[in-house]
């Protein structure tokens, strides 16, 4: 039997045709063009509806916009992250802009590569979630299209950037903490070996910020820093190393919540009890920390009110409604539960 014909795509010319206007009216209409009336508006709206047409994106491209906005993802399984793009995506709601996800790992070679391919399909502007790119690349790649970065502390005349103030969110940690009497308060932090990575990353600042908190509360020979990495992996084997001291700590930061689900598993299968025998804390107040059987402490940074300024800078910017860079930092609250509590010697 005989295969049928390939199911061909609406083209602007079948949608002019049911719609009885001319090609380039439709393409008015596409472009929300000047001194299309209402009747045809709807008359074309329909028409594309009836059809199923989907204006294609590559040759919208060659007439200077696709309507697509890429965001790079260093890593799929931080939580956190969902959050941002939940915001992106909710702020452009009601407009003509679709979101591209590109996976771009934790090295700058590979969000290098991922970067340069989302570019070279054309999208409209980039949004970049904690890039470990040099700046110097960020600020070219800027240059070629409009960048909003997440994450990244330090100015940019060439992007605009939306940050959390990831010092003071340290600080509310570790002050929580002392104020329930600790004083062996430990932190996991994210220390990537590979070469080159900035030192405006949010996992440096929230390292620093730990590191002067626990100085201005009188604690500064207990600072305990323990690189590792933010994953549910890098919580886990920081937690046996801290576990397996002769004093262990009676609490621990961990610089994000993946890390402190890692911390929880490691204390949970030593037999021991959170947070009679260890306090744990995360940062970022992800939908997992909320859940009752984990309940954990964290610092909330609203990582939806972060994704949706960051799609309005971008907009703004692609739109040219403004020329000079801008940089929004967020206050960060804390977020007490059930795993934090005074130590037991307290």
């Amino acid at each position: 039997m005989a295969a049928g014909p390939s199911p061909r795509r609406a083209t602007i010319t079948d949608v002019a045709n049911l719609a009885q206007v001319s090609p380039a009216a439709v393409s008015k209409v596409l472009r929300n063009a000047y001194g299309v009336s209402p009747a045809m508006q709807e008359r074309v709206r329909a028409a594309m509806a009836e059809l199923g047409y989907r204006p294609h994106a590559a040759a919208r491209g060659m007439r200077g916009q696709t309507y697509t906005i890429g965001v790079l993802i260093p890593d799929l399984r931080n939580p956190f992250f969902p959050e941002l793009i939940e915001g992106i995506g909710e702020h452009l709601d009601g407009t003509d802009y679709q979101t591209v996800l590109g996976p771009g790992g934790s090295t700058p070679e590979t969000q290098s590569r991922t970067t340069d391919a989302l570019v070279d399909r054309r999208v409209d502007g980039l949004v970049m979630i904690a890039p470990a790119l040099p700046r110097t690349r960020l600020e070219q790649i800027a240059r070629t299209v409009p960048v909003v970065v997440i994450g990244r502390h330090g100015k940019s005349a060439e992007y605009d950037g939306v940050v959390d103030d990831d010092l003071m969110g340290a600080g509310l940690v570790v002050d929580h903490l002392a104020d329930l009497g600790h004083r062996r308060i430990a932190h996991i932090e994210h220390r990537d070996t590979t070469r080159g990575i900035p030192t405006t990353m949010p996992q440096t600042v929230r390292a620093e910020g730990y590191r002067q908190a626990m100085e201005r509360r009188g604690l500064a020979a207990e600072i305990d820093i323990v690189p590792s990495t933010y994953s549910e992996a890098g919580g886990y084997s920081a937690a046996l190393e801290l576990l397996a001291r002769p004093v262990r700590p009676t609490a621990v930061f961990a610089g994000a919540d993946v890390a402190a689900i890692g911390v929880l598993n490691a204390v949970h299968e030593a037999g021991l009890r959170i947070p009679e025998d260890l306090s744990v804390a995360g940062y970022d107040n992800t939908t997992v920390a909320a859940m009752g059987p984990i309940s954990l402490t964290s610092v909330d940074q609203d990582g939806h009110l972060m994704g949706a300024n960051a799609a309005r800078l971008l907009l703004e910017r692609i739109e040219r409604k403004r020329d000079r860079s801008v940089l929004l930092s967020f206050s960060p609250t804390l977020v007490p539960r059930r795993s934090t509590a005074p130590p037991l010697d307290a």
